[in-house]
């Protein structure tokens, strides 16, 4: 589940990077689409950590991108910056962890 919501992340970050269209968006929604995805990748942050136990810098890049998203061009840098990112943390997160349970008691 969470390595399709980062590889959905990647997706709407690489919309939102494209040069003139992404901005049109964003501008023409009033400012929305930034605040959707903040609270977006935050919720991937959180999966990240309670279902996988690792970190997910594409998420954090994707914070960073919705905070600073509504300056012009460091805007557009920072969606390529996260969908990349995010691309490769989903192409690196495994499909699901195998909780093994050890039984120490003796018979």
């Amino acid at each position: 589940m969470v390595k399709n919501l980062k590889w959905l992340g990647a997706a709407f970050e690489a919309f939102l990077g494209i040069p003139l269209l992404g901005g049109l968006f964003i501008i023409s929604m009033g400012y929305s689409p930034l605040g959707f995805m903040f609270v977006y990748h935050v919720i991937v942050l959180i999966l990240s950590f309670s279902r996988l136990n690792r970190f997910s810098y594409g998420a954090a890049v994707g914070i960073a991108a919705s905070v600073l998203g509504f300056i012009p061009f460091v805007g557009m840098m920072l969606h390529w910056a996260a969908a990349i990112t995010l691309a490769i943390d989903a192409a690196t997160t495994p499909r699901r962890v195998m909780h093994v349970e050890r039984d120490d008691e003796a018979f």
